[in-house]
C-alpha cells in the first residue's frame, strides 16, 4: 500500500507495508480521512503516537471493511465504516480493532464520515462524560471555529444546554448559525461576555484547548463547575487560583482521548453510537467540512488547518 511519510520537513506519498490483520481485527481499506492539530504536533516531533500504534499520521478514517480477523464480531467484508485511530489514516489501509468501527449508511459520503469520529467523540467524551453536562446547563467552548468546537456546539445546543462559543471574528456568523452566543476572542472579554450571558452566575462547563486561559477560565467557572482542558494551544503552564477552587468547589479536569486504551475507547464508542449517532443520521448535528484535498495535496491541506481560517474539519480523499 502507499502511505504519507515524514521525510524530513517533507510528506511523500510513498509505499509502505500493508498492516497485518489480527484476530480481533479488521482491515479497512481507506476512501477519506481528515487532518488534525495533533497531526501538526507529531510530524513537528512534539505529539508521538502510544505505545503499538501506527507511526502514519491521521486519527481518524472512513472505508470498506477488506479483512477480518476470526474473532471479530458484526463485521463483514465489504461493510461500510469510520473509525477512530490512533495513528494510521494517511493510509489506502489500516488495521482496527472491530469494538472501535461505526457503521456507516449508504448514503453517508466517505468524506463526511471521515470528518467524525476525533472531532465528535473529544467532544462528546469531554463535555458528556467527563464533565456531566446536563440540560440546562450553560457551557463555553474555546476555539468554536474548529473541528472540536463545532461539534461540541452542535451536541450541547441539542441537548438542551446554552452555548457561548469565542473564536475570530471571520467565524462568529456561522457560530451563531449553530446556535451559540459568539464572542470574538480577539476584542472582546470572554469573562464579562459569559458572566453577563448568566447574569452572574458563570459556565456550568468549560471545554479550553489553549490552557492558559486558566486564570480566566476560573472567573467565569460558575460554582460546582467543571473546567476541561484538552489542549495546550497557549503553552504548557498556567496559574491556578486555590482559594477559587476551593471556594467555588470548581473542578479542573485533564483530559486526552488518543492514548486510551482498547477498552476504554470501546465503551465510548458504544456510549456514542447509543446517545450521539442518532443525532447525525437524523442530521439533527453533523461534520462540518471546510475543504477537501487529495491525500497526495496534504502539504496544502496542512497548510489551511494551521493558518487558523478553516471551519469545520479539513478533509483528505485518498481513493
Amino acid at each position: 500500500m502507499k502511505a504519507i511519510q515524514i521525510d524530513g520537513d517533507s510528506l511523500v506519498w510513498a509505499d509502505y507495508r500493508d498492516p497485518f490483520c489480527g484476530p480481533e481485527d479488521v482491515v479497512l481499506d481507506i476512501v477519506a480521512t481528515a487532518v488534525n492539530r495533533a497531526d501538526l504536533l507529531q510530524r513537528k516531533g512534539f505529539y508521538p503516537p502510544p505505545p503499538g500504534a501506527s507511526e502514519i499520521l491521521g486519527l481518524e478514517a472512513a472505508g470498506i471493511v477488506s479483512e477480518v480477523g476470526p474473532a471479530t464480531v458484526g463485521w463483514r467484508v465489504g461493510d461500510r465504516a469510520a473509525c477512530l485511530l490512533s495513528g494510521g489514516g494517511y493510509a489506502e489501509r489500516v488495521r482496527v480493532h472491530h469494538s472501535a468501527l461505526i457503521p456507516l449508511p449508504d448514503a453517508m459520503p466517505f468524506e463526511l464520515a471521515a470528518a467524525i469520529p476525533e472531532v465528535f467523540y473529544t467532544a462528546f467524551v469531554n463535555l458528556f462524560l467527563e464533565a456531566g453536562l446536563s440540560e440546562g446547563e450553560t457551557v463555553l467552548i474555546h476555539a468554536g471555529g474548529s473541528g472540536v468546537g463545532t461539534a461540541g456546539i452542535q451536541m450541547a445546543v441539542e441537548s438542551g444546554c446554552r452555548v457561548i462559543a469565542t473564536a475570530s471574528e471571520p467565524k462568529l456568523e456561522s457560530i451563531s448559525e449553530l446556535g451559540a452566543f459568539a464572542v470574538d476572542r480577539n476584542s472582546e472579554d470572554f469573562v464579562e461576555c459569559v458572566l453577563e450571558v448568566t447574569e452572574g452566575k458563570g459556565a456550568d462547563v468549560i471545554l479550553d484547548p489553549v490552557g492558559t486561559y486558566l486564570p480566566r477560565n476560573q472567573r467565569c467557572l460558575a460554582h460546582e463547575g467543571r473546567l476541561v482542558v484538552i489542549g495546550l494551544m497557549g503553552g504548557v503552564s498556567a496559574d491556578l487560583d486555590l482559594r477559587t477552587l476551593l471556594s467555588k468547589r470548581q473542578r479542573v479536569i485533564g483530559s486526552v482521548l488518543r492514548s486510551r486504551s482498547i477498552e476504554e475507547k470501546a465503551a465510548i464508542t458504544a456510549h456514542f453510537l447509543h446517545e450521539i449517532w442518532p443525532m447525525i443520521l437524523d442530521e439533527r448535528i453533523g461534520p462540518i467540512v471546510d475543504e477537501e484535498y487529495n491525500i497526495q495535496d496534504v502539504e496544502a491541506a496542512h497548510a489551511h488547518l494551521a493558518s487558523n481560517e478553516s471551519f469545520g474539519k479539513v478533509v483528505l480523499c485518498v481513493r
